[in-house]
């Protein structure tokens, strides 16, 4: 009929038949592009392989830079995608987080070191630690919540709670590589500054049996009794140092 358009045959099949014809238009649009589209996947395989290629090399050869850059990648991408999209709960976080992060780093690369630095940097990326295990723990454990149905007794859409597991998930291991990466930072920089000596010899001053010869810091716990925040070690030397000492 003449006064039948294409437009009204469409309307007219099934959303499977409509599927078919669009199929094979796709097919015909592309029809020979084979050659481009197997160039284009094997530009794809092997960029990948070069990039992974490089990208191992350059941890290996230069271990410190490639986590430098990492991490400020790592830090700062997410700030555009968060400003862009407006996911001002991850903002909001990642600013908090940002701001006592950066002023722990201040305070583990000043020179001198305050004898208090090391015990603020060790619980500040212990309570990271503590807090992002945590999260993704429940993160987890809500994602296995869903998919086992156990959200139907609570009355708890799968939709809700699997964003909920996802994103405390997410959260979790977000902060607590960030948190570790930062606090190899704080430790290189503290490592280089501490220590109880003296550059002209031997040292000017002795200490008493409760004070570390690393910081300086009173020691709070004995080698036998268990701390509740921080404990103490014992080197073979007779030693005695708190646990903070050991992120450095």
């Amino acid at each position: 009929m003449a006064g039948v358009h294409p437009q009204d045959d469409l309307l007219k099949m099934t959303h499977r038949e409509n599927w078919k014809v669009q199929h094979e238009r796709l097919h015909v649009k592309h029809r020979g592009h084979e050659a481009m589209h197997a160039e284009m996947v094997l530009i794809l395989v092997a960029t990948l392989v070069v990039a992974q290629i490089v990208l191992v090399q350059w941890k290996q050869r230069h271990h410190r830079s490639y986590n430098l850059v990492t991490l400020v990648q790592m830090w700062v991408v997410p700030l555009y995608f968060t400003i862009k999209l407006y996911w001002w709960r991850f903002l909001s976080m990642w600013g908090m987080f940002s701001v006592v992060t950066s002023y722990v780093i201040f305070r583990a690369t000043r020179r001198p070191l305050s004898c208090r630095t090391p015990r603020m940097v060790y619980k500040w990326f212990l309570l990271i630690y503590k807090l992002s295990y945590a999260v993704g723990v429940l993160g987890y454990l809500a994602i296995m919540f869903t998919m086992f149905g156990f959200n139907v007794f609570f009355r708890i859409k799968a939709e809700d709670s699997m964003d909920v597991g996802v994103i405390m998930l997410f959260y979790g291991l977000y902060y607590g590589v960030m948190g570790r990466d930062f606090a190899e930072i704080c430790s290189d920089y503290m490592a280089s500054t501490i220590g109880y000596y003296n550059k002209g010899g031997m040292p000017s001053r002795s200490l008493t049996s409760d004070i570390c010869a690393v910081c300086g810091q009173r020691i709070l716990v004995d080698v036998e009794e268990e701390g509740i925040i921080e404990d103490t070690y014992q080197l073979s030397c007779g030693h005695m140092y708190p646990e903070v000492l050991q992120l450095i």
